[in-house]
């Protein structure tokens, strides 16, 4: 799935991180690949690939493409 970034919601410190990272509104975001049982999502932002716990993934609003 592909599409690009709108929102992040969480608190500041999170979300500060997750700047930190690449994640911010605008960008486009692939998700590579998700484990099962709840396990990390791999996404893909630019040319780097970055593992997400569930609850984070959820955090970030999506427009898909």
């Amino acid at each position: 799935m592909r599409g690009t970034i709108t929102d992040i919601h969480t608190d500041d410190a999170l979300r500060q991180r997750l700047q930190a990272l690449g994640f911010r509104s605008g960008k486009d975001i692939e998700i590579i690949r998700k484990a099962s049982f709840g396990g990390p999502v791999q996404v893909r932002i630019g040319t780097t690939d970055i593992l997400l716990r569930q609850a984070e993934a959820t955090l970030i609003e999506v427009r898909t493409a």
